[in-house]
């Protein structure tokens, strides 16, 4: 397999669980400052000119982040990246689910006001709103998804990684991250996963 990623960005979540997995695989550096996702070459494998994008060996490819990251977890049964219970395995979605559709979106109204507006002032505006709708997310992270040291209680999963790097962007969104103490607790716990020193020793984050 081969996942396609752009440094600082969701697909690096990804990137953890497949190292997390012990799943055999390569990456591919996508520049977005540029603009390699908008070429040829990269638009014949993700339409979209987004990442991430994951190759399978016989040449099929998935995108959506929630979507490679059940894959490795289906492909990696041993690693025991989604939970046993089936509740567990519930809320586990219902955060990847919260995280795409909604924090990873707030998010971006700080750089990709374009997606919903022509007008400059009003990507000003989507973009002075970043802190509160993100400071808003932090909080329902802080008492509604965190369960334990993880997402779902003591164990890592799937969705641990995903919201890893999702709450890697709240400090540069203007997110005071010392007022959430159990999103910090969280960070740190996954800054001494193996899978984390090794995306940071790439300078993948």
């Amino acid at each position: 397999m081969k996942l396609f990623y752009a440094d600082g960005t969701i697909s690096i979540a990804p990137a953890i669980a497949l190292i997390e997995s012990g799943l055999d695989h390569d990456l591919a550096r996508i520049d977005f400052a540029q603009a390699t996702q908008t070429k040829p070459e990269y638009l014949a494998i993700n339409p979209k000119g987004r990442v991430p994008a994951l190759v399978l060996e016989d040449g099929s490819v998935l995108t959506e982040t929630g979507a490679l990251l059940d894959y490795i977890a289906t492909l990696a049964p041993n690693a025991k990246l989604v939970p046993g219970k089936a509740e567990d395995a519930a809320h586990m979605r219902s955060v990847m689910y919260y995280l795409a559709s909604t924090m990873h979106v707030a998010h971006a109204h700080k750089m990709r006001g374009s997606r919903w507006s022509d007008k400059p002032e009003s990507h000003a505006d989507m973009a002075a709103k970043v802190p509160e709708t993100m400071t808003a997310c932090a909080g329902y992270v802080e008492a509604e998804c965190l369960r334990g040291d993880y997402v779902c209680g003591a164990d890592f999963a799937i969705v641990d990684a995903y919201l890893f790097v999702v709450c890697n962007w709240l400090a540069g969104d203007g997110v005071i991250v010392s007022d959430f103490p159990k999103i910090t607790a969280f960070m740190a716990r996954m800054e001494r996963r193996d899978s984390v020193k090794a995306v940071r020793a790439k300078g993948m984050l």
